[in-house]
């Protein structure tokens, strides 16, 4: 059996349902069915009831979903496992980065660790503030570069995780300087253009909790799109679309060049610190090495 599988039959047994399914495995619904059809095909049986709602596992696979949740636990432990005797061997370090921090600070940072050790080999992984905690939990990565909000604990327990805090960022609102003109006009008759972020992912849950509620009456915000990226929402900022609320240290350029404008003097911003995460136990000495050198060298 490939992880992959036992990670499809977990999917539709946890959601119930296929297109649920699908969804946390990033499939369509169809590649997703053929793909459980493929499965049930090569082991020769039938996995799930499909003639009830929410789909539910056929007995003889209710009876074994404990030993396939063990099994896809003990093979992702062992991938994980290789992958990080391979790291260790070869001199390599496995870093997990924030979207916005990947094009900003995050390279900074990596250009520290070569020149205190031109030898070390780092791989970056680009992810979402889950997904880097999922990457750091599963030891995919050794250590993940992110932001969180002042004073708040990361959404993760803190007896597993070392948390420091290297440096601060600011999220600001930015808009097109040629357009600002437009902006006032919209502001003034009381909306105010705006891109949104998910609601389930970090810089949403900042924009729903920390910046929208303090946009002063009357003005009402009024979202013109939406993208979980910021460099997305940065450049959606700079053509006009709607105000975007984005991190400082990835706008400034385009504020220095006069292409987009820092609107905080006239709505919210607030300050965000950059940490650096990893997991508690006894690293080798690489990974010892490029943590005391992020510490050192900030963000």
């Amino acid at each position: 059996m490939r992880l992959e599988w036992l990670e499809d039959v977990l999917a539709v047994a946890e959601t119930g349902s296929f297109q649920e399914a699908a969804d946390r495995r990033r499939l369509t619904q169809s590649a997703f069915s053929r793909r459980i059809q493929h499965i049930e095909q090569q082991i020769g049986v039938e996995l799930f009831d499909r003639s009830r709602k929410p789909v539910q596992l056929l007995p003889t696979t209710a009876d074994q979903r404990d030993q396939i949740a063990k099994l896809a636990n003990d093979l992702r432990q062992l991938v994980a496992d290789l992958r990080r005797g391979e790291r260790i061997a070869s001199n390599r370090i496995a870093i997990a980065s924030q979207h916005a921090l990947t094009t900003s600070l995050t390279p900074l940072i990596v250009r520290g660790i070569h020149a205190r050790n031109d030898a070390t080999h780092v791989r970056l992984r680009s992810a979402n503030l889950d997904e880097c905690f999922s990457l750091l939990l599963s030891r995919q990565v050794d250590i993940a570069i992110v932001y969180r909000l002042p004073g708040e604990d990361h959404p993760i327990s803190q007896s597993f995780v070392e948390t420091v805090a290297i440096g601060t960022d600011r999220l600001v609102p930015v808009f097109a300087a040629a357009s600002r003109e437009s902006l006032d006009a919209r502001t003034a008759a009381g909306e105010l253009p705006f891109i949104s972020f998910p609601p389930d992912v970090f810089l949403g849950r900042v924009l729903d909790r920390v910046i929208l509620p303090k946009v002063r009456h009357p003005i009402r915000p009024v979202p013109k799109a939406e993208t979980a990226l910021t460099l997305a929402a940065l450049e959606l900022a700079v053509v006009g679309v709607g105000i975007a609320w984005v991190p400082v240290s990835l706008a400034g350029p385009r504020i220095a060049d006069g292409t987009l404008v820092d609107l905080s003097p006239d709505f919210p911003s607030c300050q965000l610190d950059v940490t650096s995460v990893r997991l508690f136990g006894n690293p080798w000495p690489v990974a010892d090495s490029v943590w005391s050198e992020i510490l050192t060298s900030g963000a």
